[in-house]
């Protein structure tokens, strides 16, 4: 099979995020746009990618983009791509659709149409007039913007974020690609402590774990590709062997979460023990007053309470100025927090270095960053 153009979706302000992991993957020929990454592979890098990206959500694979103003061109654009070079005589091929900003604006109406082309294509590919789809899965995505339309199959299936470990969760979990995201944007690596004083179920820790040891993200699911037809299976095994052998387990972690909440300490313990680091974080029951986290050039990086509701604001400030208390008692180390709280600076005693936009799920947050000096270069 020809180059590919394969696309890994963003949350909204990460996409930059995506580009990097993927240039530090060797990809270069990429194009960055709004919610989305392209960039050129082959079938092998649709196995390494979706074992390998961090803050991703899915790979896809470009199927086509064309202009589409009316049902006609949107069928015949459709059957114009070749659906039979994917997609088996049995293959199930759901279409899930989303239209924005264009005159095709009826979603149920397009996803029709491209599911009643992709049957005419097939039906000359295969000389058959009807399918009984029970094969493996290729779920197929028209994206209508701005009357282009764009098709994609993807080959992740359950988005990225699921990487498996988690089997309960608190009330408001941070999910692990925006785990993965804050870590990637903080200074913190292997080599230095990391304090997460509102640790809920213990996510960002995990998260810093299998950063630390080198752990693909997806080593320990399956995705829906894995069974096509297209990708031997040789591919996928060489992308897991790749992946456990790059695995750097002798790496000393120093890891520590606390969290006011019992039961959510006592999710975190499941979750780090069901990814394989129960030795290596220690949870404890303990208010963000009392954090003490130990070591010199640490970072303490965390997604404290937002307080959604009136009665809580109060809370979340006092939790803030804590937070910054915390802060004056450590000067070697880097503080890095994602909140919905516009004083944010004002409680925590002191401006931000950096500040980044991001969205937690929908609500618009600023990452700040507070940086304390870097430790010092080991001869």
């Amino acid at each position: 099979m020809s180059r590919l153009q394969l696309i890994a979706t963003a949350p909204m302000g990460l996409e930059a995020i995506v580009a990097r992991e993927l240039k530090e993957l060797g990809y270069t020929d990429m194009q960055v746009e709004n919610g989305r990454v392209t960039f050129a592979g082959d079938l092998k890098d649709i196995c390494r990618c979706n074992l390998w990206l961090r803050t991703s959500d899915r790979i896809l694979v470009k199927m086509g983009e064309f202009p589409a103003t009316t049902f006609d061109e949107l069928f015949e654009g459709t059957k114009a791509l070749p659906w039979q070079d994917w997609i088996p005589v049995d293959g199930e091929f759901p279409v899930e659709g989303r239209s924005h900003h264009s005159q095709l604006s009826s979603v149920p109406a397009c996803q029709g149409i491209v599911k009643k082309a992709i049957v005419e294509k097939l039906k000359q590919s295969y000389r058959k007039d009807w399918f009984p789809e029970n094969g493996a899965r290729y779920v197929i995505e028209v994206n209508l913007l701005k009357d282009v339309a764009l098709l994609t199959l993807d080959t992740t299936g359950p988005a990225l974020h699921k990487r498996g470990y988690r089997k309960l969760v608190t009330e408001a979990p941070i999910k692990e690609t925006m785990a993965a995201a804050l870590l990637q944007l903080s200074r913190w690596n292997a080599s230095r402590p990391l304090y997460d004083p509102c640790c809920g179920s213990g996510t960002i820790l995990i998260e810093a774990a299998l950063m630390g040891w080198n752990i693909a993200p997806g080593l320990r699911r399956s995705f829906p590709s894995e069974h096509w037809r297209v990708i031997p299976e040789q591919l996928w095994n060489e992308a897991r062997e790749e992946a456990y052998d790059s695995v750097r387990d002798d790496e000393p972690l120093q890891l520590t979460g606390s969290d006011i909440d019992p039961q959510a300490i006592e999710v975190a313990k499941a979750a780090a023990k069901s990814a394989g680091f129960g030795r290596e974080i220690t949870f404890q029951v303990l208010p963000a007053a009392k954090a003490k986290p130990e070591g010199e050039y640490g970072c303490l990086i965390t997604n404290p309470p937002y307080g959604e509701r009136l009665s809580e604001k109060a809370e979340v400030e006092k939790l803030i100025r804590q937070l910054g208390h915390t802060a004056a008692q450590l000067p070697t180390w880097s503080f890095f927090a994602i909140s919905p709280t516009k004083q944010f600076e004002h409680y925590f005693g002191r401006k931000a270095d950096k500040r980044r936009k991001l969205f937690n799920g929908r609500i618009e947050c600023q990452y700040y960053q507070f940086l304390g000096p870097l430790p010092p270069r080991k001869r």
